[in-house]
C-alpha cells in the first residue's frame, strides 16, 4: 500500500510524519500524521532501524479537526518519545466526496465523519470511517511503516474522536489493547449530535445503536471485561457537557452493569477545547504506554 510522504519534521527528539495514500475503504485520497519516537535523524534511517519495533497509540480527533489539530495543540511528542510509543492521527472524514450537503453544516459532512461506516446514501460510498481506523491504517502501517507494531496498539479521542476511540476499542478488542476517551459522545443514540449523524449515515438514529459506547457495553456479559480498564476525562466547564451532548453518566452506568471497569474523572473547571486536551494527553499516554 503505497504512501506519499509530504513532510517530515523533528519535533521533540523523534520524526513527525505526514503522509497521504489512496484509500480503498474510503475511494479518496487520505491524509494522516504518524509520529516516530526515534533517534534517528531520517525517515529512511528510522525505517531502516529493525532493532526497534514502537508499540502504536491512534489519536481519533474531533468535529471539524484534522491530524493537524492535535499535532498542533495536543502537547504529546515530548510524551511519546519517553514512553517509547508511536502516535498516529488519521483525518476525521473523506475529503472532497461531493455528497449532497457534505459541507452545509459543522456537525455532518466534511470533518464529521463519526467513525462509522455509513449504509445509506449517498454517504455510503466515501464515509467509511470505521473500518478505514481499524482495517485500513493498522494494515498499512505493517507495510509502510514496520517499526511500528500493530500488535501493540491502543486508541484514544476527543469529543467524536473519543466516541470512536471508545467504539473501535469495544468492537475491536482483538485489535486494541487499551482505550481512552476526552470528552468522548457516551451515548449518541441520546443526543443531538448523534442522532443527526446516525440518521444521515445510517438511516436512522436507533440505527446507531451497534456504534454507541453506552449501547455496546450495555450487550457485555456482566462480569466479562474487555479491558482493565478504560480511562474518561470530561471537563466540568464543557458546555457541550451542560448542553447534554456528552452524557458520561450513561457511560459509567452501563460500565458498572457490565462489570467494565471505568475510571471517570471530572476535571474541574476545564472546557472542551485543546487547552483542556494537552493538560491530561502525556498522562494518557503514559496510562497506555503501560498497558501496551
Amino acid at each position: 500500500m503505497p504512501v506519499e510522504i509530504k513532510s517530515v519534521v523533528r519535533t521533540a527528539g523523534g520524526l513527525l510524519v505526514k503522509f497521504t495514500h489512496n484509500s480503498e475503504e474510503i475511494g479518496l485520497p487520505m491524509t494522516a500524521s504518524l509520529f516516530l519516537p526515534t533517534n534517528a535523524l531520517s525517515l529512511n534511517e528510522a525505517l531502516a532501524d529493525s532493532e526497534n519495533k514502537y508499540p502504536v497509540l491512534m489519536y481519533l480527533s474531533g468535529l471539524t479537526c484534522t491530524d493537524d489539530n492535535v499535532c498542533q495543540k495536543g502537547g504529546a511528542f515530548s510524551q511519546c518519545m519517553s514512553s517509547g510509543l508511536a502516535l498516529l492521527c488519521p483525518d476525521t472524514s473523506p475529503r472532497g466526496a461531493n455528497c449532497p450537503g457534505e459541507d452545509d453544516s459543522w456537525d455532518l459532512g466534511t470533518g464529521a465523519g463519526f467513525y462509522v461506516d455509513a449504509t445509506a446514501e449517498p454517504w455510503s460510498t466515501h464515509y467509511r470511517m470505521f473500518s478505514y481506523v481499524t482495517e485500513e491504517l493498522p494494515a498499512l502501517l505493517r507495510g509502510a511503516f514496520p517499526v511500528c507494531d500493530t500488535g501493540r496498539m491502543g486508541v484514544t479521542g476527543h469529543s467524536m474522536g473519543g466516541h470512536g476511540a471508545l467504539i473501535c476499542a469495544l468492537r475491536r478488542p482483538d485489535l486494541f489493547r487499551s482505550v481512552s476517551a476526552f470528552s468522548p459522545i457516551c451515548n449518541p443514540v441520546a443526543c443531538p449530535w448523534g442522532r443527526k449523524a446516525f440518521a444521515a449515515y445510517l438511516g436512522s438514529a436507533e440505527a446507531g445503536a451497534g456504534h454507541d459506547a453506552t449501547a455496546l457495553l450495555a450487550k457485555m456479559a456482566p462480569g466479562e471485561p474487555l479491558f482493565d480498564d478504560i480511562l474518561v476525562d470530561v471537563g466540568g466547564a464543557d458546555s457541550f457537557l451542560a448542553a447534554g451532548q456528552l452524557l458520561p453518566e450513561a457511560l459509567e452506568r452501563a460500565a458498572l452493569q457490565a462489570g467494565q471497569p471505568l475510571t471517570m474523572r471530572p476535571q474541574p473547571g476545564y472546557d472542551h477545547s485543546y487547552y483542556f486536551v494537552s493538560t491530561f494527553l502525556p498522562e494518557h499516554i503514559r496510562w497506555h504506554a503501560k498497558r501496551l
